[in-house]
Order: C-alpha cells, then structure tokens, then sequence
C-alpha cells in the first residue's frame, strides 16, 4: 500500500537519485527542478571546462564555444521515475549524473572544436639512424595522437558541465618509420658498418686504414618512404684512403723546355687505380664483403714526353697582339716583366698563371712607381703599366684560340684598349691565366720599345678566331668630385657602359671549335676637380 502510495506520489516527477552537473534534482518535479538547475548551474557557460585526450588537455569556455543550456530538455532527458520497486530503492542510495542538453551554436563551437582537436594533436616522429665517433646512434621514434573530430563534438556537447570535464579518446598516430624499422637498421647494416676497420694494402708495405671512429664522415642513414636507407660517399672515402697511400705513388712530370732551348726530361708516374681498387667498396662497408683488400696500381704517362719536347717547333704565331702608349715609368715596369715572361713554354695540358710565374713585383726586382687608376683617377704605384702587360697577353693567347682561365677587366675603361676585351692584375688578388688545352707546346714571345708592346704565342697554328663586338649599351654619367693636394690630375671623366664581346673559335677547315661570350660592365669615371 505504502509502495502504491509513493509510486503515484512521485510518478511525474524526477526520478530519485539523478543529478545534472553535480546539482541533485532526484524527487523534484520538473519545474523546480528546472529552476534549481537554474539557479545553482547558471553562469557556469563562463567557466572553462577542460578537455583530455591521453596526457594532453586543452580548455574551452562554454560561453566563447557557442555552447548553453537547455534547462527544461535537460531535466526531461532525466526521465520519469520508474515503477520498478528495486530501481526506486537505488534511487535512495545511489546517484545518476545526467548529461545537459546543450543549445549549440555550430558557427561559434566549430572553431573552438577545431582549436582543442588542434592542442590535443601529436604529430607522429620517425626514428632515425645515425653514426658517431664509432657507435651507431640511435634516435627512437615517437608516437603521435589524434581524437575523433565527431567524437570530440559529441563529447564537448554532451559533457561540458560534467564537474570531472570531459574526455574522449586518443587514438595513436604510428610514425611511417616505427621502433621495429629503426631496430633493423641499427643491429643490420648500421652495426656491420662499424663492425672493425677497413684496411686498404698499398704498395712498399704501406697500408690505408679506415678506423671505425672516421666511418661517420662518408657513411649517413637516410629516411624515406618508410625505410631508413645507407648512403656511402664513396669519394669521400677514398680521399681518407688516399691521404695515406700518397707516399706510394710517382706523380707524372711533363718534360720542359727551357728559355735556353735545353730539355728536362720528363717522368712518367705511377697511381692507385681508385675507380677499380673502390668496386664494391659499399659492399665491403656494409654487407659481407672482405673490410681488408689490396690496392691497384696504374701507369700515369706524363702528357708532354721528352721526344715531344725535342720536336717541338715554335715557327708559327699562333696570336699576337700590340698596344701602344704608356709613360716612361710605365715602360720601364713593362720592360723588366717583358723580361722575365718571353720565353716561358706552357706544355701541352698546363696552365699559365701571370701572378705564379712572375711572383712578386715589387722594387727588388727592378719595378718602379708608374701611372695607375684608382678610384677613377690618376695615380701611382710600384708596378704601375703591368696592366697594359696583361692586357697585351691576353689579347695574344685570345686569339691563339687558348683557353682563358681568369682574367679580370679594368673598372674604369681605357680608351687604348678594346672595350670589353682587356685585363688587369693585382699581385696576390687579381691573376692573369690561360690553359694550353692543344697537344703541343707554346711559348710566349714579348717585345717592348718605340712606344709600343707587342706579344705573340708561338706553337703551331691551330684556329682561326674571330671578335665581335657586341656594340655599348646602358650608358652611365659621371659624377664630380674634388680632390685637394698637388699630386691631383684634373679630369673631364667618362660615362660608363656595358658591353660584351664574343669569341669564335674554328679550326683550319672552318669548322666551328667553340665560342664564349664575355659581358663587361664599365663603371663611369669621375670628373676630377683639383682644389689646390
């Protein structure tokens, strides 16, 4: 009787033991229990509800998230009380948390949503491999985390006023390269790197060898498409090998013909064959072949032997060329490097460098202070006029079909030279240098005297080269300046230009051999004014 009595007492109202966001309505109709929630939840849409997934949280204010309550949905979502005698028994005992029923703002809550699944976000990272002072080193790789975008939403809407704040489930992110892949690599291919030394048998018991501590410095681990893949720099290897073996091999000299027409004969060398002797190196580092083999040996011919030079002629001028006007300093700075450079015999495959034949320019041998331009004016010093020198060789082995190396023009340009074909040099900084790429000797021959400067590359005449000027173009204009001091040259100055000329280079048939573009940019040179 007294169970019929309670039953219909209570029938409409909240089930017994049920509570929203920690509030206990159990037992209340649903209007109070409505305005309960109310009164004791309201204003909590500000508070900032925390969001876990795995060790990581983020946090959201319900309010900012377009997220509120739906007060009288949420206490109908309670249910009624049940007739079941045993549940209403447990009503007194126990509590049921029921969820909110949210009034969701979709355009304000997606953003937040996305901000928390964001902060709740591990990007996964790949193991990686590596080699140092001998040891395999080993980074471990690392598993990231995601949440479930729809999970998270349901979550969020359905759970934000839950006092323990909400928690949805972080599913794992496997890196593309795992703890297995990096596993293999380091106890496989890694480990037998390091396994001992490599030792390279040279000749006259002369042995090159590799101690695991250098193996790092030519053997790197790379990652990709899910694999941790070797790389053996097999040329940086051989350059560890070949600082050691050195001393077993003969280095080739050409022969050379000297300014007196005598002969040093020439050498022929002898020089580990590293392409043969590094077959298979990569297998030897990594996988099972033998780490102890034997270098092989190649003869080095030199390229310009004895006999060469002894039928070398030098009847014919290959290219020559004059220049005309320098001051009497300037003369005498010519004379002495004429002096030293008529006669040098470049062999077959050498370089010819200005700066290394003649070596220092200095007072000590014999030059002078002679005319310079600095800065776009008129000066002096030691070796000044070497430039017309380099500009006269230049010229000569440019239309011997000899191929340039380096040269360097004036900034400023000088009216006695052809635009866009000279050259200056600047001892220690600014060279001067052309290859004999032909199969047979030249020799430079230089005249100075009358005014003029001549030099002629002496062989056999190969080429036939031609010149053409490309014409001047982006004109720049001068600007003043003024110089104190009695040592001032005045100058009416001249515009700056860019040009560029083109060499076309044909054998005797007329075929073309090559041909090379040279663009100058000249600087415009200042009109000076003496002020005293």
């Amino acid at each position: 009787m007294a169970y019929g009595v309670d039953y219909f007492a209570n029938k409409d109202k909240v089930p017994r033991g049920t509570a929203v966001g920690g509030v206990e309505i159990g037992g209340m109709d649903k209007a109070e229990a409505s305005q309960t929630l109310q009164a004791e939840l309201g204003g909590v849409e500000t508070d900032p509800v925390t969001v876990a997934a795995g060790e990581l949280t983020s946090q959201l204010i319900p309010a900012e998230s377009g997220l509120g309550i739906d007060w009288d949905a949420t206490v109908a979502a309670a249910g009624e009380s049940s007739a079941n005698p045993l549940v209403r028994i447990a009503g007194l005992f126990t509590t049921r948390e029921v969820d909110v029923v949210s009034q969701t703002d979709e355009a304000a809550l997606n953003p937040q949503l996305d901000r928390v699944a964001g902060e709740l976000f591990v990007a996964p990272a790949d193991g990686a491999v590596g080699i140092e002072d001998g040891e395999v080193r080993v980074t471990d790789p690392v598993v990231g985390q995601e949440v479930d975008r729809a999970e998270l939403q349901g979550e969020v809407t359905d759970g934000w006023l839950d006092p323990a704040g909400v928690e949805v489930e972080a599913l794992p992110l496997e890196p593309a390269i795992n703890q297995d892949v990096v596993d293999d690599v380091a106890n496989g291919v890694a480990a037998e790197a390091v396994s001992g030394p490599l030792v390279l048998s040279g000749d006259d018991d002369v042995d090159g060898v590799i101690e695991p501590a250098r193996i790092g410095e030519f053997v790197a681990f790379r990652n990709e498409d899910g694999a941790i893949l070797p790389d053996v720099d097999v040329e940086a290897a051989t350059a560890i090998l070949d600082e050691q073996l050195a001393v077993t091999e003969t280095e080739s000299i050409n022969a050379q013909i000297l300014s007196d027409g005598s002969i040093t004969p020439h050498q022929d060398g002898r020089a580990v064959d590293w392409e043969t002797t590094m077959d298979g190196f990569v297998e030897r580092v990594l996988g099972d072949e033998p780490r102890e083999w034997d270098a092989l040996y190649e003869d080095d011919p030199a390229g310009f032997t004895t006999e060469m030079a002894q039928n070398a002629e030098f009847n014919q001028v290959m290219g020559e060329f004059t220049t005309s006007g320098y001051s009497t300093t300037s003369g005498q700075n010519i004379a002495v490097i004429v002096g030293d450079v008529s006669g040098a015999i470049v062999a077959p495959g050498e370089v010819f460098s200005l700066n290394e034949f003649t070596g220092p320019r200095g007072t000590a041998q014999g030059y002078v202070e002679g005319g310079i331009i600095e800065d776009g004016r008129a000066g002096t010093a030691v070796g000044g006029g070497i430039s017309q020198f380099a500009t006269t060789l230049y010229n000569a082995y440019y239309f011997a079909g000899l191929e340039d190396v380096t040269h360097t023009p004036h900034s400023y340009y000088i009216s006695r030279y052809p635009a866009g074909r000279e050259a200056t040099v600047y001892e220690g900084a600014i060279d001067l240098a052309f290859r004999n790429q032909t199969d047979v000797p030249v020799r430079i021959e230089a005249t100075v005297g009358g005014g003029s400067l001549t030099v002629r590359i002496m062989g056999v005449d190969q080429y036939n080269v031609e010149s053409v000027n490309g014409g001047r173009w982006a004109a720049t204009q001068p600007r003043e300046m003024s110089v104190s001091g009695s040592e001032c040259i005045p100058s009416s100055g001249n515009p700056g230009f860019t040009t560029s000329d083109t060499r076309i280079v044909r054998d005797k048939a007329g075929n073309e051999v090559f041909r090379n573009t040279e663009t100058t940019v000249y600087d415009p040179q200042p009109i000076v004014r003496c002020t005293g």
